[in-house]
């Protein structure tokens, strides 16, 4: 949802007449500044209260008064009073009682019965006094049958009392647009250039860049970002990306659940799997034109789960797919997820989805998921069937554009609830390369270590290392180049052929449990190869 979008919803939910508003957000000075646009665009007044400010008026008075007309038809008295408090409004002086007392504020608001209005930041905290949530109950009612509403921005209760719960509304503040972060970097340059000499090196294309690796990030956040990248040099130029990508990582990599991971594997990186590249192939322009595909009747995917032998390269496609898609990837490593303390596991993994769907879009990885939900639940108080039953329904209803690609290589100790359809999009299985394969990843592998793979014979090797996976494959490289180092001399076949046989493949040593899961995948996974 872009900001221009939110505005128009929460102003159809003010002439809905919605007493009581809880706006979710870390940026309340943000979600301020939007209130008071959406409360001048309907003609309401604007109030804010904090509890070191307490209730005060924002804003000029959206209506206009003949006061000589209107006191023509009051008693002196009344006429003085009301003048008074004009003067207070257009002052922002709202009243001489306590209002940095809620229970004071929220009188007021009960008492003055106006159309506008109320934002109380930081009032969830405090919801758990009973005294408190009735009498927002008692403000909050007369919006039920005038425009106006009371916002309480910050943090939402995990349970809503029930005095308020009927009158109440929970949304979500999105985070910032392309739009917000173009304009903000236009402030930040205009103010700086008043005080430094600040150059600009930027293509179009540079610009689309940094503004998209913004994405995710608070007002707040971005603006300590662009900042420091234009004070450190005296100027903003293609280099300061990489600067914008690598401070995003440390924001995202602060609490220690998802990993901001690089991507530097393309799918000329990854050997085979043809089945699976063209059904990525095809995703690939949802990702590249994402409205166009919503007014196709398209949405993002949701993602894939890629089952196989280990080594057979499910991770390596994990990091081409966001290299391919040009995405951010994260990485969820599951035993980070589970503390010792009851209800911090489902908090941690809670945590962890939101900070992937702000980062939206995003590819999520998780590595080896059968780790997280192998536990039949008896052994861990049930800790990971309601881990479990958190991702599930997360899978079902996400609203970021989040497309996970798990992987697995147990599917014995998978649990019958994730393989289900429609958790992903597919399931696929990656088998051991074939001959074919086993050639080309050679090659690949031959030509990031700077060797000319023409001077090999590939094909010999291919046929002597059936059964290897991708990553034996590289292994049996590796030992050689130590090998012909310490001999001061060169790797060359018969020293990769000597090597591959001295190497016995994960195909030979678990041949049964290998043969178990290529018969489990032939009638329930789509082959990846």
């Amino acid at each position: 949802m872009t900001t221009n979008d939110f505005t128009s919803d929460l102003g159809l939910l003010l002439k809905a007449r919605h007493p009581i508003i809880f706006l979710e957000t870390e940026e309340k000075d943000r979600a301020e500044s939007l209130l008071l646009h959406v409360s001048d665009k309907l003609g309401l007044l604007f109030y804010s209260w904090t509890r070191t400010k307490g209730l005060r008026q924002y804003g000029k008075p959206s209506y206009s008064l003949d006061r000589e007309k209107v006191a023509a038809t009051l008693s002196t008295k009344e006429a003085e009073f009301l003048s008074r408090e004009v003067q207070n409004l257009e002052r922002g002086v709202v009243s001489s009682k306590d209002t940095l007392n809620t229970m004071n504020a929220l009188h007021e608001v009960e008492m003055w019965q106006r159309k506008a209005v109320y934002n109380f930041q930081g009032l969830g905290e405090d919801l758990e006094d009973k005294t408190l949530a009735s009498k927002l109950k008692d403000a909050a009612r007369q919006f039920l049958s005038k425009e106006g509403c009371i916002v309480i921005t910050g943090r939402v209760p995990e349970q809503i009392p029930n005095a308020i719960k009927g009158l109440s509304t929970v949304v979500k503040l999105p985070l910032p647009d392309v739009t917000e972060f173009r304009l903000l970097t236009e402030r930040i340059y205009r103010d700086l250039s008043k005080q430094l000499p600040i150059e600009l090196h930027l293509t179009k294309t540079d610009i689309g860049q940094i503004l998209k690796n913004l994405h995710g990030l608070t007002l707040l956040e971005a603006e300590k970002i662009l900042t420091k990248a234009m004070v450190e040099d005296g100027r903003l130029d293609p280099h300061d990306i990489e600067a914008v990508i690598e401070a995003k990582k440390q924001i995202i990599e602060r609490e220690g659940l998802l990993e901001y991971y690089p991507v530097e594997e393309t799918m000329a990186d990854v050997a085979g799997i043809t089945g699976l590249k063209t059904w990525l192939s095809k995703r690939r322009a949802i990702i590249a034109e994402p409205q166009k595909a919503k007014d196709f009747g398209l949405s993002f995917p949701k993602g894939v789960l890629l089952l196989g032998v280990q080594g057979a390269g499910k991770s390596l496609c994990a990091k081409a797919i966001a290299n391919d898609w040009n995405l951010p990837l994260l990485k969820m490593d599951p035993s980070s997820l589970y503390n010792k303390y009851i209800g911090e596991s489902e908090k941690n993994f809670t945590r962890a989805i939101k900070t992937a769907e702000k980062m939206s879009p995003v590819v999520l990885w998780i590595d080896e998921i059968e780790k997280a939900f192998a536990s039949n639940g008896d052994t861990d108080g049930g800790l990971s069937q309601r881990v479990l039953g958190l991702f599930l329904s997360w899978l079902q209803e996400r609203k970021g554009d989040v497309f996970v690609v798990a992987t697995a290589n147990d599917i014995s100790k998978l649990p019958p609830e994730l393989i289900r359809r429609g958790r992903f999009d597919e399931m696929f299985f990656v088998d051991l390369p074939d001959a074919a394969g086993r050639a080309e990843i050679l090659k690949i592998h031959l030509r990031k270590r700077k060797r000319d793979a023409e001077k090999f014979d590939v094909a010999s090797l291919a046929e002597s290392t059936e059964g290897f996976s991708g990553a034996e494959l590289e292994q049996v490289i590796v030992s050689s180049l130590y090998t012909a180092f310490s001999a001061g001399s060169d790797i060359t076949t018969e020293l990769l052929l000597d090597e591959a046989k001295q190497t016995v493949p994960l195909s030979k040593t678990m041949a049964e449990k290998v043969a178990s899961l290529r018969t489990w995948a032939k009638e329930r996974a789509v082959n990846a190869n």
